[in-house]
């Protein structure tokens, strides 16, 4: 769910000292407030203990690496997550968004980068178009009101980022929403050439309505272009 921007809570998982100091100084500017650990079993406690708006985790950590950081966080959490990974290194990228992880970006990285991924995922929810709360299609309902979807009653546990692309195919079923328009609603940003992060998102979002019982609906893709809701005969 969205939340106002100026004074959201952040937390930083990432054993670079000199780059946790540059980033709170950097985001403190911004009136996002950040908290810095160091390992994984650090970020853990931090967040078992203390409420934040979003976690931004890298993946190469001492002991635990990020990978599994963020598998335990989404045994528990929905909370926004922005994956730090390698340059090039496109396997943990697509790992981390198949983890749950809600965006990533590459190492080395401009603040500013950083910061408009932030704002973006942050603000997302308010995009939600006025007059038009509920959406129900074959069994799935979804409320932008509560931020709570569902299939045949069944709660569906969806990140930020699943719930708003399901939004987004829920408004037109059986019209194609392009996949430039999922990236921008979704993760706030334009499509980048070889981004297979909506995806992997998709997929992500497919196997959770198959757990949960539906047979009702399809998310069908057309190739090139985007994907699709077909509601079942």
């Amino acid at each position: 769910m969205g939340v106002e921007q100026n004074g959201a809570r952040l937390l930083l998982i990432d054993d670079d000292q000199d780059l946790g100091s540059m980033l709170r100084d950097f985001l403190e500017v911004e009136q996002l407030h950040l908290t810095v650990t160091n390992s994984g079993e650090a970020g853990l406690r931090k967040l078992s203990g203390e409420q934040f708006h979003l976690l931004v985790l890298d993946i190469m950590l001492p002991g635990m690496n990020g990978l599994e950081v963020l598998k335990q966080i989404r045994q528990k959490s929905n909370v926004p997550v922005i994956m730090l990974t390698a340059r090039g290194d496109d396997v943990d990228r697509i790992i981390g968004l198949e983890f749950g992880a809600d965006d990533y970006l590459a190492k080395p990285f401009n603040p500013r980068e950083l910061v408009a991924r932030i704002k973006a995922i942050l603000r997302r929810s308010k995009t939600t178009s006025t007059g038009t709360h509920q959406w129900r299609l074959g069994g799935i309902e979804l409320d932008s009101r509560t931020h709570k979807a569902s299939v045949d009653q069944n709660l569906l546990s969806l990140t930020g980022t699943e719930f708003e692309i399901l939004r987004s195919l829920l408004e037109t079923p059986g019209e194609v929403v392009g996949k430039e328009r999922l990236s921008t609603v979704a993760l706030g940003r334009r499509l980048l050439p070889y981004d297979r992060s909506i995806d992997t998102h998709i997929s992500n979002l497919r196997g959770k309505l198959e757990k949960a019982g539906n047979s009702n609906v399809t998310i069908q893709n057309q190739r090139g272009v985007g994907y699709l809701l077909i509601p079942g005969e």
